[in-house]
């Protein structure tokens, strides 16, 4: 991701950005339960496909400048972030959370969100860190669009636009060792800000917080009519979607600046926002607007990771590490990792192909089979 090193994109991730009061929680959007659990499969999906070379291009980052469906997971998680603020500070409000209260609750979720981070990328790396990763990123530039998550929504969308102009100039005009003006994937103002001030203190990356709070500030301007049941909140969804879709093409077509998801360049975030909310807005009309027979039966699937997005993101990377890839066991005479022991055996099985696709997807489904039964039980994981 970027400039901020993780092992995953994901990640907002969290089902609930802002934690409200129990009694008065704001009604839930099947579309966006629906669209985050699907970004949640996508996160399993594309983190864990074992399919050696023959790996398909959309499940697999793309080359510099370039996009695929992969490097969508993360902003999506950072949109959906964003598109749960309108309904949960609204039930703030109701519960009489405002003025100091309200941040100190939004710095307090913030906080732990970002220990919890820390805690991931530590396991992860087997190295006590505090520095920057996927939910570290996502608290950030979270915490920092709930604080202007009280304005209207034209003050939100211009914010976000002064916020990717600004991101854009530092590119374009930000000076490092190969001058002025270079933007490539080893070259550019911001790997040299990373290696000179933020490397050395463990914060590299921290900048990736303007352009992913511009992205977290377009998903609650988005979801706000949907919120607020608009009458013609498909009508503004459509509209603002096709309108980002078609300035962050253009953008990067343009030539200025690429769709870039190790920079977070503005082109992507716009194009990666416009993509979103038309996904949004789909899953909407299919289950909210019931504008499809049984769309909510449909959805229902997604919504299982989709409420319970933090366990789905956080839970099985503790897995991975702790039991699949650090548990030794013999398969064939040989000692191995379980996840490569499970692997070789539906390889041997199945075949090469079959095999890398069995143990993949079977991946994917006993996640969503451990959160069906955290669902059933009522377990949730939020902060």
């Amino acid at each position: 991701m970027t400039a901020v090193p993780s092992p995953a994109p994901p990640a907002t991730l969290p089902a609930a950005p802002v934690a409200g009061a129990p009694a008065t929680r704001a009604p839930r959007l099947l579309a966006l339960d629906a669209f985050r659990g699907l970004t949640v499969l996508l996160m399993l999906l594309v983190n864990n496909v074992s399919l050696g070379g023959r790996t398909p291009a959309q499940l697999m980052h793309a080359p510099f400048g370039g996009l695929t469906l992969t490097d969508l997971v993360f902003p999506w998680f950072l949109y959906c972030a964003g598109a749960a603020l309108p309904f949960s500070l609204a039930a703030m409000t109701r519960a009489g959370v405002t003025g100091a209260a309200r941040v100190r609750r939004l710095v307090e979720r913030a906080a732990l969100l970002y220990l919890l981070g820390a805690f991931e990328t530590s396991v992860t790396t087997h190295t006590f860190t505090l520095g920057l990763g996927v939910l570290q990123l996502i608290a950030l530039a979270t915490l920092v669009g709930a604080l202007l998550g009280g304005l209207r929504v034209r003050w939100q969308v211009l914010i976000a636009a002064a916020l990717l102009t600004g991101y854009a100039a530092f590119l374009t005009l930000g000076v490092h060792p190969a001058g002025v003006g270079i933007v490539d994937e080893t070259h550019n103002p911001v790997q040299a800000l990373n290696d000179v001030l933020l490397n050395p203190i463990g914060l590299r990356g921290l900048v990736s917080v303007i352009p992913t709070t511009a992205l977290v500030l377009l998903g609650a301007a988005a979801a706000t009519p949907l919120q607020r049941r608009e009458p013609r909140a498909w009508a503004k969804l459509l509209l603002l979607g096709l309108l980002l879709s078609a300035v962050g093409f253009g953008w990067a077509a343009s030539g200025h600046l690429p769709l870039s998801k190790t920079l977070w360049t503005p082109p992507y975030i716009v194009y990666s926002a416009g993509l979103g909310t038309l996904g949004l807005l789909l899953a909407w009309l299919i289950g909210d607007a019931g504008r499809v027979p049984g769309g909510s039966a449909l959805l229902a699937p997604l919504t299982i990771p989709g409420r319970n997005a933090l366990a789905g993101y956080v839970l099985p990377i503790v897995i991975k590490v702790w039991i699949l890839q650090d548990w030794v066991v013999g398969w064939a005479g040989k000692a191995m990792p379980m996840g490569a022991a499970l692997l070789t055996v539906a390889r041997d099985h199945l075949g090469a192909l079959a095999g890398g696709w069995t143990y993949t997807l079977g991946y994917v489904l006993a996640v969503w089979l451990g959160l069906a039964w955290m669902a059933r039980r009522g377990l949730i994981l939020k902060l």
